[in-house]
């Protein structure tokens, strides 16, 4: 066994965030479940080791199932009892502390959704702090998946050496992670994130989670309980080393001697140094869809593989538990101020859907390796989840809809130049409230920079939407800046100037894995990026958080289908995977796209 493994991240989407608790900016999957996870386990494991089913996994887990009393209202956790590297258990201190940190700084947590965890915790509480059980009370009766899955599975155990004010600080002496919550705790909790965090460049502790230059040799970021620590980070180019952890007490302790993940600022150079069989090739990495032979076959199947790489790789396509969407911002102050009022009609949304041609692009650009979103559950891969209805295109490709659209509602439509508002006001012939005489269809998309694909795709749509006189400018930007940007924000704030953002990749549902939508699409969720509301929808999400009867949830997800919250478009195999032929135990792949390379291993 040993040896080495070096894995391609994705084109400039480097991790920037190693403290668990993260706010929008750095919810990613290249912060979260590429490089976190690693280090630190959540409190529940989702996905197999033995399939790509996104379901709960309780081996990997820290804790044990849930296990419900009071009618369903009182969830009570025992954990199994694994370490930290410095000896500490994880333990229910290490729940609480997180728990306490939640609930004081939930604003700056992305999982946060008002009136959702922890809001609708009554109480939670450890009969001891060294001990292995914490219970939670909840203000009602919930689904017990739903509790699993959505609420509880946001926990990450923190140790008490994070729970300091300073690095020479005796661990537990910042007083975040108490039996109860109190206003001293909050006040401490506060403290606390803003050493830990280091208030996102803010404050004055430079070794902290906004220095990426001490990632790998500041002493609490050290202490872990997961198979791997982080020997050596590159500050300038995001290179992450790992080695594993002599002290996990997990069931599978790492083969390898080391994990590296590379960074690449482009896919077309990540496919340089796969195609050159040296020792800058990664042992995994993926494939462009640009420089793969196009697959005919059905959702799911795996074609050629590109001559260049096939006699030393195996191609393995990775669909995540995902859609793919780009956000409209509802409370946009650009296009001189009517892009927010323009988004908020929904047939403007329509006729915006109705010119992406989502079977032409996973055909032209996606070489066959992609999937339609056609609303916010996943259609594949195959699910209970998906509705009758959902699972078909209820706005398939058409100009002449899209032109009717808006003509119907007072614009002046000139294709191939400027569509214009020449019917002000909210009757249903006009344009929409708020929307000034001669308003025009002229908007900004931020996109990803250095993805082929992506750049074809949104140049595809640009295109399109000129056929309807709507003019949209590009923008390209890294992966980091466009998440940054497309972050909730009201008309009075500086920075909501910015009116479409495309970061290429959607939404992976984790750590809400059940695809109810109160962490995205609810008006108040700290990810629903375009601030989209709606009164109707946040009931309907309230409604599937606490029902197990499937029609309540299919009328949720039918219901936002059409809504347009965002710009549903088609989402590519996650990545195209290259995996070298003499490493082992890489498949099945994650569809939450979670990293095991603790179970990763050479043949002679």
């Amino acid at each position: 066994m040993g040896g080495t493994v070096q894995w391609a991240e994705g084109a400039a989407a480097t991790p920037n965030w190693i403290f668990p608790f993260a706010s929008l900016s750095y919810f990613s999957v290249a912060n979260l479940t590429q490089f976190q996870f690693l280090m630190y386990r959540p409190l529940y494991w989702f996905g197999q080791t033995t399939s790509s089913n996104p379901t709960f996994n309780e081996s990997l887990s820290v804790a044990k199932p849930p296990v419900y009393s009071n009618g369903g209202k009182t969830a009570t956790v025992n954990l199994k009892g694994w370490k930290f590297s410095d000896g500490q258990t994880v333990d229910a201190q290490s729940v609480m502390f997180w728990m306490n940190m939640m609930k004081a700084e939930k604003a700056n947590w992305a999982g946060y959704a008002a009136g959702y965890f922890p809001d609708n915790v009554s109480s939670y509480s450890a009969p001891s702090l060294t001990g292995n059980t914490v219970v939670f009370n909840m203000n009602k009766v919930y689904s017990a998946n739903w509790l699993l899955y959505n609420e509880i599975s946001m926990i990450t155990p923190m140790p008490e050496a994070w729970d300091v004010t300073s690095l020479t600080g005796k661990p537990g002496s910042g007083g975040c992670g108490e039996a109860s919550y109190t206003p001293a705790v909050a006040k401490a909790c506060a403290a606390v994130w803003a050493f830990d965090t280091d208030s996102n460049g803010k404050a004055k502790s430079p070794q902290m989670a906004g220095d990426l230059s001490t990632y790998a040799s500041n002493p609490l970021w050290k202490v872990v309980d997961g198979p791997w620590t982080l020997s050596a980070f590159n500050a300038g180019n995001g290179e992450a080393t790992f080695v594993p952890n002599p002290k996990y007490s997990g069931p599978k302790k790492p083969y390898l001697a080391k994990f590296v993940e590379l960074p690449f600022t482009t896919d077309t150079a990540e496919y340089s140094a796969l195609s050159s069989n040296s020792s800058v090739s990664p042992q995994v990495g993926y494939i462009p869809p640009q420089d793969v032979p196009a697959n005919t076959g059905a959702v799911g199947t795996t074609g050629a593989n590109a001559s260049v790489v096939g006699s030393n790789y195996n191609l393995v396509p990775v669909y995540g538990w995902g859609i793919n969407y780009f956000p409209e911002n509802f409370n946009s102050t650009g296009d001189g101020g009517n892009a927010g009022p323009i988004f908020k009609q929904l047939y403007v949304r329509q006729a915006l859907q109705d010119l992406v041609d989502q079977t032409g692009m996973i055909h032209a650009f996606d070489k066959g390796y992609g999937v339609p979103t056609y609303g916010p559950v996943p259609v594949f891969p195959v699910n209970s989840f998906t509705s009758t209805q959902e699972a078909k295109n209820v706005y398939p490709y058409s100009v002449s809809a899209a032109t009717a659209l808006l003509k119907n509602h007072g614009w002046d439509v000139k294709p191939g130049g400027i569509t214009t508002c020449a019917k002000p006001g909210s009757a249903s012939n006009q344009c929409g409230a708020n929307i000034k005489p001669g308003a025009q269809m002229v908007f900004t998309e931020d996109y990803l920079s250095g993805n082929v694909t992506l750049t074809q795709i949104v140049q595809y749509e640009v295109s399109s939407w000129a056929k309807v006189g709507i003019k949209v400018s590009l923008k390209s930007m890294p992966f980091d800046q466009v998440l940054g940007i497309a972050v909730p924000c009201t008309p009075s704030q500086s920075t909501c100037g910015w009116e479409l953002a495309n970061w290429g990749g959607g939404w992976i549902y984790a750590p809400d894995y059940l695809p109810t939508g109160e962490e995205i699409f609810a008006s108040t969720a700290g990810s629903n990026s375009g601030s989209y509301h709606d009164s109707k929808n946040d009931q309907l999400i309230q409604q599937t958080t606490t029902s197990n009867n499937s029609s309540v949830f299919q009328s949720w997800e039918n219901y936002l289908q059409q809504q347009l919250p965002v710009i549903w478009q088609p989402a590519a195999a996650s990545a195209l995977t290259e995996i070298s032929k003499n490493l082992h135990g890489v498949t099945p792949i994650n569809a939450l796209l979670n990293l095991n390379p603790e179970y990763w291993y050479y043949s002679k």
